[in-house]
């Protein structure tokens, strides 16, 4: 059993974790994860049953500590910078959840916002397809919306109109944004995305967080993205900062794309008759409005306090049925 923690890419191209992490605490913890360290948020891992021997280690650092305290493993590694980190032991509906955190990431504060829930202006019945290649999807539960599962020529979440995709968003983390880039195959995929009428990309981080990154030159991939914007600048690629953020800004986007879409068929007027709100009803009367039309209709009412609920009725009865005479 190897004293160093080893980090490699996971050979497993369905997995949604692109690396393996080789913790060393008794016969040895192994895990898949998807990023190298825990740097901005907190890193979701998974159990893995028996290390490949075909992985491809990216890195390998010799260990100072490792112990397992309560729900906790604390690993400390034998280098000045990022070497203090915690696996936390979960469950959750009955499984086990394991989350790898620093201290920094711990405290980090979320973005003091709250998510909303009202729904995007001028769009009713929303429906939202996802890409049956997508794991752990996007549910839009806070929104109005129906989501369907479909396989998608572009992207990860579209909408759709006779068969065909008229405004789509990939979703990227960090780490598949910079794997995709490196590669050559974001390339490919934005000339896709580009042939759709209305595409996005959100990521699910910050953007600062590409210049944190240790194992390519953070410049390189600043300036892959900044190329790849002004070769198809019809593509925005959006950092939403944290997963709940990128979710709200699908939405959205796809939302007003469908509204635009809805524009360029019928024109804006048609599109704000069809989706403005139902008419409110009236406000009701104001003490000093029930006052002048019971004084009106020779009606005893005090000039302070409470009116009574009768002589509201009363108004709203003679409003409804329009004007009348003074009481005789």
């Amino acid at each position: 059993m190897t004293a160093d923690f080893v980090v490699a890419r996971n050979p497993d191209p369905e997995s949604t974790l692109p690396y393996l992490l080789r913790i060393p605490l008794g016969d040895g913890v192994i895990l898949k994860a998807r990023e190298t360290w825990p740097r901005t948020a907190k890193v979701y891992c998974h159990r893995v049953e028996e290390w490949p021997e075909d992985a491809e280690i990216v890195e390998r650092v010799a260990v100072r500590s490792c112990l397992r305290r309560g729900a906790a493993i604390e690993l400390v590694l034998d280098r000045s910078r990022e070497n203090r980190s915690q696996l936390v032991l979960t469950r959750t509906r009955g499984r086990e959840t394991i989350f790898w955190q620093t201290a920094r990431t711990n405290k980090q504060a979320r973005p003091a916002v709250a998510v909303p829930s009202a729904r995007a202006s001028a769009v009713r019945d929303l429906e939202i397809h996802v890409d049956d290649r997508e794991r752990y999807a996007y549910r839009f539960a806070r929104q109005q919306v129906v989501v369907r599962r479909s396989r998608l020529a572009a992207g990860d979440y579209a909408i759709l109109e006779d068969g065909g995709v008229v405004a789509t968003v990939e979703r990227k983390s960090l780490t598949d944004l910079v794997s995709s880039l490196t590669s050559g195959r974001l390339r490919f995929q934005l000339g896709e995305l580009a042939a759709v009428p209305r595409a996005a990309v959100v990521v699910e981080d910050r953007y600062s967080a590409v210049f944190k990154l240790d194992h390519v030159r953070p410049a390189a991939v600043a300036d892959g993205l900044a190329e790849c914007q002004v070769r198809w600048p019809a593509v925005p690629v959006f950092f939403a900062e944290t997963r709940p953020l990128a979710e709200e800004w699908t939405y959205r986007f796809l939302a007003a794309a469908r509204v635009g879409r809805l524009e360029d068929q019928h024109g804006a007027a048609v599109v704000a008759s069809l989706a403005s709100a139902p008419e409110l009803a009236p406000a009701p009367p104001t003490p000093a409005e029930v006052r002048v039309w019971a004084a009106a209709q020779g009606l005893v009412v005090s000039d302070r306090g409470r009116v009574p609920q009768r002589l509201v009725t009363a108004y709203l009865d003679a409003r409804e049925s329009g004007p009348a005479g003074p009481a005789g």
